[in-house]
């Protein structure tokens, strides 16, 4: 008896390090967030390789997802993400759910953070340097849908955060605001007319997720000069290239 019962601590003993050695901590900037407000992710993956891969889930507090990302495991199973609470989201608990395969098994992790009705001082100025995707937001029918999330990403964690991108915003916002508010009305009106900006928008914004890999002044400049010049040339290149070819056919 005495036999069996030491048996059964000494499996439990063994056992108890392997449970605690695989997990997923997450910690935030803050616990409380308001409108406009730039998270900061930093967790860790315990048991997790330099390469593996950990997913988050956002949820807000009626449960719907408004944002996954699969995020690449640093040194020590260590991760971090940013994301931007929703000016226009509801006030709340938000859940960021960390999911991680290890062993073959999904190791799952849930941090609760909760959202105010007020309005930060970050969004009141990001609102000012940054405004809206108007044309974006209409095209995909919400400020919370990933294309629209992603352009603020870049916007307030790439663009605003450097010398040469704040520059840029400013210059680009007075364009950009001097037509976008009539197109997005536009789309609003005319179905047939949004999904036409649709298929025109796509290709531009996929080529603008390279932006996400920008983190220097320099990078910066770089991936965003060569962005600019792949969009001239597939929306004013190209076209003239087949114009020409026509013309000269006739």
């Amino acid at each position: 008896m005495k036999s069996a019962l030491f048996l059964i601590l000494l499996l439990g003993i063994s056992v108890i390090p392997i449970s605690f050695a695989e997990s997923i901590t997450i910690q935030t900037n803050k616990e409380q967030f308001s409108s406009g407000d730039i998270v900061s992710i930093d967790g860790q993956v315990s048991g997790g390789n330099t390469g593996d891969f950990v997913a988050l889930e956002i949820k807000n507090p009626s449960g719907e997802t408004i944002l996954i990302r699969t995020v690449t495991l640093g040194d020590g199973g260590s991760f971090d993400l940013k994301f931007k609470i929703p000016e226009s989201g509801e006030s709340g608990s938000y859940d960021i759910v960390a999911n991680a395969q290890l062993g073959g098994q999904t190791i799952t992790e849930t941090k609760t953070i909760s959202k105010t009705n007020t309005q930060s001082t970050s969004s009141n100025t990001s609102s000012k340097e940054g405004g809206g995707c108007l044309i974006a937001t209409a095209t995909y029918g919400s400020e919370l849908s990933p294309q629209v999330q992603m352009l603020r990403e870049i916007r307030d964690n790439q663009l605003m955060n450097t010398e040469s991108g704040t520059a840029f915003m400013g210059a680009f916002n007075e364009l950009y605001y001097s037509f976008s508010p009539t197109i997005a009305d536009m789309e609003r009106e005319n179905p047939m007319f949004k999904e036409i900006v649709k298929v025109g928008l796509t290709p531009m914004i996929s080529s603008l997720s390279l932006m996400e890999n920008a983190e220097s002044e320099s990078e910066v400049l770089s991936i965003g000069i060569s962005l600019i010049l792949l969009n001239l040339g597939m929306y004013l290149g190209v076209p003239a290239v087949v114009i020409v070819g026509i013309r000269k056919r006739f």
